[in-house]
């Protein structure tokens, strides 16, 4: 049996990266998914030709699709969205908050606009999804999951990203209050904190060759992830393997939350 068979999962920000992958391997694994997107005007047809594409995709693996336009920083449109699947399906049984954004600047110069932009997706958008989701599992039998993409930044400091460090490790203490305020009602809540992804938010450095093997060299097992790798384990925590786990941040990082530069015994001498 596949091990979500049956289960219907929500997952926004899913055009991209690690949200695409999480789509497709939660079909794969036997979800119905409902993909959430932003839509960017200037950018309509290309996001809207991808989210088709996905849904023909969950499809294949005879699973069902919906397609949810929201900005998840905004409370009425979370609501709208839920509501939207509920009237669809009736039932949403995973969650999963993986929208984000992060944008580089100097604490002294980062913008109240930028941090407050920042923080309304990352973080309060995750507790808007968790509220209403957690709204949902307490009105019916068999409890459900909430799953939240944070980064290895919950404890790792990130000069010049400072909104976005924030945001994650806001996510953190989140993920470990819903927990346990709701670990005996059945509801589970965990995270999953990447390292260096192939993503198109890093873009950046992995289209530079040197810039690429910079990041590289920091990570322990010597190499970038992949979103495939990072849904292997989202994909887990939604499953019933996982039902004694809750609370959790789960880092997928290749080694970095390691301390790597502790590689080499410079500190002690002996």
């Amino acid at each position: 049996m596949k091990r979500l068979e049956g289960k219907s999962a929500l997952v926004t920000g899913a055009t991209t990266g690690i949200g695409h992958a999480i789509v497709i391997q939660f079909a794969r694994e036997g979800a119905n998914v409902a993909i959430n997107y932003l839509r960017h005007e200037e950018k309509a047809g290309e996001t809207l030709k991808k989210v088709q594409d996905m849904c023909q995709s969950v499809r294949e693996y005879g699973c069902r699709d919906l397609i949810v336009q929201a900005d998840v920083s905004k409370e009425d449109d979370v609501v709208r969205m839920f509501q939207h699947i509920l009237k669809e399906w009736g039932r949403i049984d995973i969650v999963v908050n993986n929208a984000g954004i992060e944008q580089s600047s100097p604490g002294h110069e980062t913008k109240m606009e930028e941090f407050d932009r920042i923080i309304a997706v990352n973080l309060r958008g995750a507790f808007l999804c968790a509220r209403e989701a957690i709204k949902h599992f307490l009105s019916r039998e068999g409890g459900g999951v909430i799953l939240n993409n944070s980064s290895v930044h919950e404890i790792i400091p990130k000069p010049k990203y400072v909104s976005y460090a924030v945001s994650k490790s806001g996510m953190s203490n989140l993920t470990k209050t819903l927990a346990l305020e709701y670990a005996g009602k059945g509801i589970r809540v965990n995270a999953v904190g990447p390292g260096a992804i192939i993503t198109p938010m890093n873009k950046a450095w992995i289209d530079n060759p040197e810039r690429k093997a910079e990041v590289e060299r920091h990570i322990p097992i010597g190499r970038a992830g992949t979103p495939e790798e990072m849904a292997a384990v989202f994909t887990f925590l939604a499953s019933d393997e996982a039902s004694y786990i809750t609370g959790q941040t789960i880092f997928a990082c290749g080694g970095l939350t390691l301390y790597p530069e502790y590689r080499e015994d410079w500190s002690t001498g002996g």
